[in-house]
């Protein structure tokens, strides 16, 4: 007790400091471990992808098609039933994964993946697919809508799509089914107006939503591209590296890539505290000597 008392103050100062610190650096650190883990997740996707059954492939593939053909008769209603809701939960369901493919805009160094719905617990980590519009797998008369948020703490996602021009270009990986999309249309329009994500007879069409502006969140950004050929070949068709031995973060150690950024930030201040406390008391026990 007469060590707390008369290191108190420096105590707290070095709590103050770490905390400030760690504020400071939180969104950095929490962005790259979100954009770790979602690497990985697509990664294993990939993989997964890689080793399917044929027939399953083909299955999945024409299912998701013909539901892409049921949205384009029937139109958007957003407001999907129990029955419409669970049908739609098992199209692109790749068994060992909840992804249904992931999206690539290399001009904002966008890699993530893609899941069904936009659930809060899917958006704060990835991009979310709009329930009840089409597929992320394109053809005529589709109009597919992936949402995302921006100027999270823990993570980028589509922070920085609001740079993205007219002639810019995305990319959306379901499968082995690559699409590719080049911006033609950037509108900003209140959260209720629906009308620009309706699908145009003829026309495949992907739409990207986020919130803008940035920090106030009163209306949507939404980012239109029209279907293009592939631009380049797939990179999944390439022979894909064993996770995690050649993970680019294999160094980590797989039990600090493995725990949750809320229980290791705690945690990791704490054990930096009591480091800098331990190596204080050593230097005055010496200076004693």
């Amino acid at each position: 007790m007469k060590w707390l008392k008369r290191n108190g103050l420096t105590f707290f100062l070095i709590l103050v400091m770490l905390t400030g610190a760690g504020i400071m650096a939180y969104p950095t650190f929490a962005d790259w471990w979100n954009s770790f883990h979602q690497s990985r997740a697509v990664a294993s996707y990939m993989q997964t992808v890689d080793t399917m059954d044929t027939e399953e492939y083909d299955r999945i593939i024409r299912e998701a098609e013909a539901y892409n053909r049921k949205v384009a008769e029937t139109g958007t209603l957003w407001n999907m039933s129990e029955e419409d809701h669970a049908e739609y939960e098992r199209q692109l369901k790749i068994e060992g994964t909840d992804i249904m493919g992931y999206i690539d805009i290399d001009k904002v160094k966008i890699h993530l993946p893609i899941y069904h719905g936009t659930d809060e617990a899917v958006l704060q980590v990835a991009i979310g697919h709009l329930e009840d519009t089409s597929l992320p797998i394109g053809g005529p008369g589709s109009h597919c809508v992936l949402s995302g948020h921006r100027g999270l703490p823990s993570a980028k996602l589509f922070t920085d799509i609001d740079r993205l021009v007219e002639g810019d270009i995305f990319v959306l990986t379901v499968l082995n089914h690559v699409a590719t999309y080049e911006v033609d249309q950037i509108l900003t329009v209140l959260p209720n107006e629906m009308e620009s994500l309706a699908i145009t007879p003829g026309q495949d069409y992907c739409t990207l939503v986020t919130c803008t502006p940035y920090g106030v969140n009163t209306h949507r950004l939404l980012i239109r591209g029209h279907r293009i050929p592939n631009i380049e070949k797939p990179k999944q068709n390439m022979p894909l590296p064993a996770i995690p031995e050649t993970d680019e973060y294999a160094w980590v150690p797989r039990w600090i890539r493995e725990t949750p950024i809320f229980v290791l930030a705690p945690a990791g201040t704490v054990a930096l505290i009591v480091l800098i406390l331990f190596i204080r008391l050593l230097a005055r026990i010496f200076r004693r000597k």
